[in-house]
């Protein structure tokens, strides 16, 4: 009897163990990184940053986005949903609504007030988000005991990914240098946020001006300095360091320079301290989205001494994190996951002077023409309400007012963008699937058509082609180079480990809650990654 109380004593141990859940979970997107910045410069960053969360986590080295376009907003609701656009709804950063035509930016919600702030940047919520998230699961799964709080300079990179059931979201208003909320969280910003607002934070990041953190003849990886190809940063003569950071409005700057990042670690670490994130007694959710390096590629390229130097820092900055979740919670009691909202194209005009081949497509000569053709062919009667992230809505009221058929109107808008440099195909989005080009993009098309919210043709662009830009650079592409991303798993019983087979952003919150052991959002396709 003894023994067998022994044996039952420890089956009843076990079961403990393999039921303890992480003390908090940290969700980390990098906006606009690519895969490739993990290695570019890795022998460039400390052993306490990416390094750390690559040699003691998982890496997933060919995580992919499975749907296009992939911009900020549809990205941070896909990795926190484990869905895609079709199914959660945020299709862009702003679309068009198809039953009324009306333009839509993608966390818009009137209904609300700006909390924080006399600006009207915190008319926002997650309402138009379709799904839960993995955020509103592990909530509901503690009887919403448990803490989530969402942080991100930008709107989109907060709300989007604390769900509809966080206890906050805050993001950075430009007008002060404040972080705020809206109304949909709460009714005035908490005293720590209120105390840390009145530091000045921003302005004495904006005092230092930004030079390079290591001498610049070191950063063999990129580009030259004064490069053509990149943008300028307000008031500045040219694109080139030291950055002095003095033209137009300093704390909308602060944006495009790395400070942006850590203005955003200070804050996640004092919300880590005043929420005692971890220390609830239940498994709480910090979300942080670090959005200055989305602004410095834009403006400067993958290519540029202001990315790798931006990423030198942001190194830094995750290892302070990591640092204080070691001293405040100890190690293997947090899990971190790290990933990115897209990446990016290089700038055409760079690879251009490359012999690459590339270009900038001319988007509003492309939209006019288009609807000069269409008004020649059909008459005066406007047939197309509008366009965005690569796609024409049409007017159906109008159509079916002259029955004209979205054939005919198709074959005239086919004419009319082969006439465009850089133009590739016209896919006819709820009939995707018919279209002659290769499967993988056709299930992308698919994957990120709503039909409320979607344009009727989708207009593809060749390889590193892209509206607009005479310098710098963006994304939203089907391919590669906008879809490869990281994907690291680090922390409570991860595993050291490398798999090189293909996963999708959708399966990281379907991983998630078989770690945590919760049902996974309401829309979730993702898979487990084994």
């Amino acid at each position: 009897m003894k023994k067998a109380l022994f044996i039952f004593l420890g089956l009843l141990s076990f079961s403990g163990l393999a039921q303890k859940k992480p003390a908090l979970v940290v969700g980390i997107v990098v906006d606009q990184m690519r895969y490739e910045y993990l290695n570019k410069y890795y022998d460039r960053y400390s052993d306490k940053g990416f390094k750390r969360l690559m040699r003691e986590g998982m890496n997933c080295t060919d995580n992919h986005y499975n749907y296009a376009p992939t911009v900020t907003a549809a990205g941070h609701a896909s990795v926190y949903t484990g869905t895609v656009p079709a199914i959660h709804g945020i299709v862009g950063n702003d679309w068009i609504e198809v039953a009324t035509g009306k333009k839509m930016y993608c966390v818009d919600d009137t209904t609300v007030q700006t909390v924080g702030s006399k600006s009207k940047a915190g008319l926002m919520s997650p309402k138009n988000m379709f799904t839960s998230t993995i955020t509103d699961q592990l909530k509901m799964a503690q009887n919403y005991k448990s803490k989530t709080i969402a942080i991100a300079l930008k709107d989109r990179g907060s709300i989007l990914p604390g769900g509809h059931t966080a206890d906050a979201a805050y993001w950075y208003d430009s007008a002060d240098g404040y972080w705020i909320t809206s109304s949909f969280y709460a009714k005035e910003l908490p005293t720590w946020v209120q105390k840390f607002n009145l530091e000045g934070r921003p302005q004495k990041y904006i005092q230092k001006g930004w030079n390079t953190l290591y001498p610049i003849a070191s950063y063999t990886r990129s580009a030259e300095d004064d490069s053509p190809y990149e943008s300028k940063l307000s008031g500045e003569k040219a694109p080139v360091f030291p950055h002095e950071l003095k033209g137009g409005n300093a704390l909308e700057v602060i944006r495009t320079t790395p400070y942006g990042n850590n203005l955003t670690k200070d804050f996640a670490i004092k919300a880590i301290d005043e929420e005692k994130l971890g220390k609830n007694g239940t498994t709480d959710f910090l979300a942080i989205s670090f959005s200055s390096t989305d602004y410095v590629g834009h403006s400067f390229g993958p290519q540029s001494i202001e990315l790798e130097d931006t990423y030198l820092r942001l190194d830094q900055d995750i290892a302070d994190i990591l640092a204080h979740l070691d001293a405040k919670l100890g190690k293997n009691q947090y899990l971190v996951f790290l990933t990115a909202d897209h990446a990016v194209a290089e700038i055409p005009s760079y690879i251009k002077s490359k012999r690459l081949p590339g270009g900038s497509f001319d988007n509003g000569k492309a939209i006019n023409e288009a609807k000069a053709a269409l008004k020649k062919e059909f008459g005066e009667l406007e047939l197309m309400t509008g366009a965005d992230n690569y796609q024409i809505y049409l007017n159906h009221t109008n159509l079916e007012r002259l029955h004209i058929t979205k054939e005919a109107v198709a074959k005239v808008l086919e004419k009319s963008f082969k006439n465009q440099a850089g133009f590739a195909e016209l896919v006819d989005m709820r009939a995707a699937a018919l279209s002659p080009i290769p499967a993988i993009y056709r299930e992308m098309i698919i994957n990120g058509y709503n039909q409320a919210r979607s344009g009727d043709y989708m207009y593809l662009l060749k390889p590193q082609w892209f509206s607009g830009y005479k310098t710098g650079t963006s994304h939203s592409a089907v391919y590669a180079y906008d879809t490869h991303v990281p994907l690291l798993f680090f922390g409570w019983n991860v595993k050291p480990k490398e798999i090189n087979q293909r996963t999708h952003i959708s399966d990281i919150s379907s991983t998630l809650a078989n770690w945590l052991k919760i049902n996974e959002p309401s829309g979730s396709i993702g898979k487990v990654i084994q």
